[in-house]
């Protein structure tokens, strides 16, 4: 686990590595299974249509789940079967990331990931059509926001904290629109544009800039 969560991120391996047996195993359980549905979402070779069909497919394996002593891989191989060629490794063992954390918090991880699959899915079906300054929120909200939230309930669950999840909210949509401005060209060039209409990267670094320093008390 440690190894492919390293591979995939070195920015988020360092501070897991460090958390607390019980925590680090939950966190990086959360981390691996968003980032397998991102790597769904953002595959250069599918179309919106197979991005939006694996995401579904994925959203309700992980509904039919029970726990983590019966968790069915099988769901989530059936899910991938069509495309697994295609998929990288983080993806394909998202069944394994889904089991990582300790079976008491575990299944609040598969909710947060089936609902975030549901909503790429969502986006997928529009094209990712950002009109206003209003679907950027719902965008950033849909596969950011909701991961603060998520990690809100890990550190409430571990340590019986109740941090603000209003900034919780804020601090994943600036980091998602720090993502947007970093990603604009390569997104572009894929024939997606998160920016607003009449938005360039001045405005979109505004955006990031209010929501993050909105959210400076959960960050710290």
């Amino acid at each position: 686990m440690l190894k492919i969560l390293e591979q995939t991120s070195r920015t988020f391996y360092l501070p897991i590595i460090r958390l607390p047996g019980g925590l680090q195993e939950a966190v990086a359980s959360a981390y691996l299974c968003m980032r397998a549905i991102d790597e769904i979402e953002d595959h250069p070779e599918l179309d919106r249509q197979q991005i939006s069909s694996l995401l579904q497919s994925v959203s309700l394996a992980l509904q039919g789940q029970h726990s983590v002593e019966t968790f069915r891989h099988q769901d989530l191989t059936e899910a991938f079967q069509d495309n697994v060629s295609q998929l990288p490794e983080v993806t394909t063992r998202l069944g394994e990331w889904a089991v990582l954390a300790p079976s008491a918090i575990a299944p609040r991880i598969w909710e947060a990931t089936s609902a975030m699959a549901e909503r790429m899915a969502l986006w997928a079906n529009r094209g990712w059509t950002i009109i206003s300054q209003s679907d950027l929120d719902r965008y950033t909200f849909g596969v950011a926001g909701a991961v603060g939230l998520l990690l809100c309930d890990l550190w409430g669950w571990f340590e019986g904290l109740q941090p603000e999840r209003s900034h919780a909210i804020s601090f994943g949509r600036g980091l998602q629109a720090v993502n947007i401005l970093r990603n604009h060209k390569d997104d572009l060039a894929r024939g997606v544009d998160f920016y607003p209409r009449g938005w360039g990267d001045k405005e979109m670094e505004a955006y990031a800039r209010q929501k993050l320093s909105a959210s400076e008390n959960y960050s710290d």
